[in-house]
């Protein structure tokens, strides 16, 4: 398989990894047709509410130092709505042997407050978030964010409200 087959249906085959992952946790996931409004799946929660998700994925085969880089996002804070970021390429610990994939869930408001609003190039005024630093040429998740790393995509998805998470963080 070419490189450029595998990068180009990577992020499609983790969406889909995502959304068994949350069906595997007891989810009622709807999967829109059309991917234009930034919503990769709809989440019924068990109060009959709906949350939108969009999910992000970064292989290991990126540039070293990018292997958790989400950059070009175009959002403005949205009511029930949550991010799934998911990097294949980083160590959770600076000192970890190797890569495990790591996946952190932000709501909408979270992203904004964590991520920054590009000043110049190409994607002004998208928004740029950057998950990883890099020691000694290996690349760490940084402790700041670690209070959105999951285990269980529903103890956030499910269980909290989206649009009071922040104000708890």
């Amino acid at each position: 398989m070419s490189s450029f087959r595998h990068n180009a249906g990577f992020g499609k085959r983790i969406e889909y990894s995502i959304i068994a992952q949350m069906l595997k946790e007891g989810m009622d996931v709807y999967v829109p047709l059309v991917d234009d409004n930034g919503i990769d799946a709809v989440v019924r929660r068990e109060d009959g509410s709906f949350v939108e998700v969009q999910i992000k994925a970064r292989s290991k085969d990126v540039n070293p130092g990018d292997e958790a880089l989400f950059a070009g996002i175009r959002h403005e804070r949205r009511p029930n709505y949550w991010f799934v970021f998911y990097a294949e390429g980083v160590r959770r610990k600076d000192n970890d042997a190797e890569p495990t994939p790591i996946t952190w869930v932000l709501s909408s408001e979270e992203f904004i407050n964590a991520s920054y609003s590009n000043k110049s190039g190409k994607n002004v005024g998208l928004r740029t978030i950057w998950f990883n630093g890099r020691k000694k040429g290996v690349s760490y998740a940084k402790k700041e964010f670690d209070k959105y790393i999951v285990a269980k995509l529903s103890d956030r998805i499910l269980k909290e409200d989206p649009d009071k998470s922040d104000e708890a963080s």
